[in-house]
């Protein structure tokens, strides 16, 4: 069986990816617009209602329009913007968020894409709030570095073209980053966590960091206690990994650029058990599970395919 899907916004750095990952399966229609008319809204009208499914890489006000356009009750979106991820009637795309997320997404025409920062940060923490380990109420701290393809077009030619000699490079310092909403309400968190991204000079990769000082936690968790929790959440996934605390005691660095070009997402646990002190770290590619392969995924949950069709 062939399924039709158009991509709005497949120039963009996050689309591209998600075309050409798309556009090798025999199983997959893509329906492409004419350059002369990829931007009129009664051609992509009619493209958005004569398909399976649609993947949305536009801005968040490019992508409400887009939803507005659609009249056909079958036809299912997938948003990868930030215009719909707290939005009640959207399921949220992170499959392995929590029970019940994998089948949420595959009953709902309407998915929105997760945040490639989000997607690190829920990993780490909404598995300890929902076993009880973090409270809530926890004031919570994530620390994390992208690479410069996570800000589009403008910020990959400011750092491939000579724009700025800038090597590493924090941001959104009045603490009002954009994807603060969704990584709060999906990890059970009852307020924001204090977020200090930074992009440095390198095209693709991220790590998302959460220190904590265990001896501050209600039950004084063991580093081994936490490896558990991670561990039984994430069994048998087949794009999050949990690394064996031996693996973790073994690795004295890692390289942001591990997992580049994957769908996969790689979770340590490092700490200090003498001083009480953790360091919960995630690695994956902000273009990969943070975009256009967390897209290709919900699309084949969506589509009732195989989830890793496509997938690396």
């Amino acid at each position: 069986m062939t399924h039709k899907v158009f991509i709005d916004g497949d120039v963009g750095t996050t689309g591209l990816l998600i075309r050409k990952r798309l556009e090798l399966r025999p199983e997959i229609e893509l329906i492409r617009l004419d350059e002369t008319v990829r931007k009129d809204a009664s051609a992509r009208k009619e493209a958005i209602n004569a398909v399976d499914a649609v993947i949305l890489c536009l801005p968040d006000d490019a992508a409400r329009e887009a939803v507005s356009l659609v009249e056909n009750p079958d036809v299912k979106i997938i948003d990868a913007s930030t215009a719909h991820r707290v939005h009640e009637d959207w399921a949220y795309g992170f499959a392995e968020m929590a029970p019940g997320q994998r089948d949420e997404i595959r009953a709902s025409k309407r998915i929105s894409n997760p945040g490639c920062y989000a997607t690190g940060f829920i990993a780490l923490m909404r598995p300890l709030v929902d076993a009880g380990v973090i409270p809530p109420f926890w004031p919570s701290t994530v620390n994390a570095v992208s690479g410069y393809s996570g800000g589009g077009k403008s910020m990959i030619a400011e750092f491939e073209d000579g724009g700025t000699e800038d090597n590493y490079r924090i941001y959104a310092t009045g603490l009002n980053h954009k994807h603060l909403p969704e990584m709060t309400v999906f990890s059970g968190l009852e307020s924001p966590p204090v977020f200090t991204p930074a992009v440095g000079r390198f095209a693709q990769g991220m790590i998302v960091e959460i220190p904590l000082q265990l001896w501050a936690l209600p039950d004084e968790p063991e580093l081994s206690r936490l490896h558990e929790i991670f561990a039984a959440h994430y069994a048998g996934e087949a794009f999050v990994k949990v690394a064996s605390l031996e693996e973790s005691n073994a690795t004295k660095a890692l390289d942001a650029e591990l997992l580049k070009d994957t769908n996969n997402l790689l979770i340590h646990v490092f700490g200090d058990e003498d001083g009480q002190q953790a360091r919960l770290v995630a690695v994956l590619d902000n273009l990969g599970k943070g975009a256009s392969g967390a897209a290709v995924q919900n699309l084949n949950l969506a589509l009732n395919l195989d989830e890793t069709l496509g997938l690396i």
